[in-house]
């Protein structure tokens, strides 16, 4: 069954890495606003694990963007739940115009992925849902994908705690855990291997997503745990530790020591 829920398409994001006891205390006070997200409620702990291949440019252009801190920049990312092989891909263009996210995904059947990462379209057959807005999504990550000459480079999985507002999903509050990554071998094999890593980030990071104003309550969270917003691009923290390994990413720059922004 597909992974689905209501997308916040324009979004505020705010992120924050805390410990595990402010974690669980900020929990406990979210969920008087908030309930598990459905694909949580019958998970333990509410987390379901997420792994996404991010795809970059020979020269890492969208790495860099990130690290540099462009104000108008976007990710090209092929997000997994499940790995099983009938299990559907979530192709996913992610940008950042000044300080408002924009989230576009299809969801597309697992066997026309291996063709997407060699460049070739897939068709209209191949998506999970037929629909012309779909099949356009698709095809603005291909052409994004094909003028940068985008190729996989690393995956980035993480368990993820998540909640949402019940009736218009207009906040989403998420605690990301057991972060890690492996270069892209080629294949689409999402399970950890020997040569994954493990960034050390601090602790679990918090991300608060909403679609308007910042919630009175959410402001008041905040204060209550002096909670401190930070940069924590995932993509970049993993490419990074990656890189400070020797692990070759197949482009030809290898991030630095600039700071990740978010």
């Amino acid at each position: 069954m597909p992974f689905r829920h209501t997308l916040q398409s324009n979004r505020f994001e705010f992120k924050y890495v805390i410990d595990e006891n402010c974690a669980r205390a900020a929990r406990d006070f979210a969920l008087a606003y908030l309930e598990p997200d459905e694909h949580a409620l019958d998970k333990p702990n509410h987390e379901y694990g997420i792994c996404s291949l991010y795809l970059d440019s020979p020269d890492m252009a969208l790495c860099r963007a990130t690290l540099h801190g462009q104000r108008n920049r976007f990710k090209l990312r092929i997000r997994f739940y499940e790995d099983r092989a009938d299990a559907p891909a979530y192709v996913e263009i992610k940008r950042r115009v000044n300080n408002v996210i924009s989230k576009q995904r299809v969801a597309v059947r697992r066997a026309a992925i291996p063709g997407l990462l060699a460049g070739r379209l897939p068709g209209p057959s191949d998506l999970c849902a037929s629909g012309d807005d779909n099949f356009g999504s698709l095809e603005r990550f291909y052409g994004l994908a094909s003028t940068i000459r985008a190729e996989g480079r690393l995956f980035v999985s993480y368990m993820r705690e998540a909640y949402v507002t019940r009736n218009d999903n207009s906040v989403r509050v998420t605690f990301d855990r057991r972060l890690a990554a492996g270069r892209y071998p080629s294949e689409l094999k999402l399970s950890e291997t020997a040569d994954w890593v493990r960034p050390r980030v601090g602790g679990v990071i918090l991300e608060i997503k909403f679609t308007d104003r910042f919630p009175i309550w959410l402001r008041e969270m905040v204060r209550v745990f002096d909670l401190e917003r930070r940069s924590m691009a995932k993509y970049v923290a993993c490419a990074r530790q990656l890189a400070h390994l020797g692990v070759s990413l197949g482009g030809t720059y290898v991030p630095g020591r600039e700071e990740a922004r978010t």
